[in-house]
């Protein structure tokens, strides 16, 4: 019983400690020339409001929730650059390539061309110095 007591006594002391009061006076001259003095004294038990706790959580909460759009937004639009990027890396590599191909079946022709021109002209003078030693 004496600890429920004890317990009890502490509680409320603790309660009375959390509590701050402000005093206020406030002057009023009457039409009559009289002053009324009104005295307004008010507690604050030092008590969390939960509706401002709850204010700022939702605060808060939607602050997040925008910068995670935000950032999903901008991730979204990276990708689609990435993607943009990455067709037009592959579209200029095709037309390289296929310039890279036309130009090594030129090389071909001109090295064929160019080997069948000196393969004549070996026959020819084959041809002619074999006419030369008949003689």
């Amino acid at each position: 019983m004496k600890k429920h007591i004890l317990a009890a006594v502490t509680v409320s002391t603790l309660f009375v400690a959390c509590t701050q009061s402000s005093t206020k006076t406030e002057k009023v001259e009457n039409a009559d020339g009289s002053v009324t003095t009104t005295t307004t004294t008010e507690t604050n038990s030092g008590l969390v409001d939960t509706s401002k706790i709850e204010k700022a959580k939702n605060d808060i909460k939607n602050t997040v929730d925008n910068t995670g759009n935000k950032i999903d937004n901008t991730a979204q639009k990276a990708k689609e650059d990435i993607n943009k990027a990455g067709k037009d890396i592959k579209e200029g590599a095709d037309k390289v390539g296929k310039d890279i191909k036309s130009g090594a079946q030129e090389v071909g022709k001109d090295v064929k061309n160019t080997a069948a021109t000196g393969a004549q002209k070996v026959e020819d003078a084959a041809k002619k110095l074999k006419e030369d030693l008949k003689k």
